[in-house]
């Protein structure tokens, strides 16, 4: 099973339709569960990332493999993506996303992470990476399957 949480709300109806596209896709490999949470307002970013943290910490089981997105995780191509979902699978099937705010993560949400993996040192808006790293799901499984999907 995939869980992915994401601080905020998708808008764009564009970006709804990409989304709902790959958890079709999704559907024939995985249960892919997304949970999004409310964006918090505060003036101070410490404060933003903790209550976020709270909220993104309250939808965790104990076993699940957790995945955060970080610009200082480590970067890797699809096919080295593919055997790291491989290896967290074989200890629990459970991989759980993490797409933290505009701020980032908290400390908390970090130090549970199992794993953390980047895109790029890029920044990306938070609604378009939802639909890219849906991509990068569904590719993992087609390269598992030895399925083919286009480079």
């Amino acid at each position: 099973m995939i869980k992915l949480i994401c601080v905020g709300k998708i808008k764009e109806k564009y970006l709804i339709e990409a989304i709902d596209e790959y958890k079709k896709r999704l559907s024939k490999y995985t249960k892919l569960d997304i949970v999004e949470l409310p964006d918090i307002s505060y003036n101070e970013i410490d404060k933003v990332k903790k209550e976020e943290g709270k909220l993104i910490l309250k939808h965790l089981k104990e076993t699940d493999n957790v995945i955060i997105l970080d610009i200082n995780g480590q970067e890797l191509s699809s096919l080295e993506l593919t055997n790291k979902l491989c290896s967290l699978e074989s200890f629990n099937s459970n991989l759980c996303f993490i797409i933290g705010g505009s701020y980032g993560l908290s400390e908390e949400v970090k130090e549970r992470a199992n794993y953390k993996l980047s895109f790029s040192k890029l920044t990306f808006p938070h609604q378009l990476f939802r639909v890219m790293l849906l991509e990068q799901i569904y590719r993992t499984y087609k390269i598992r399957n030895n399925e083919n999907y286009h480079k």
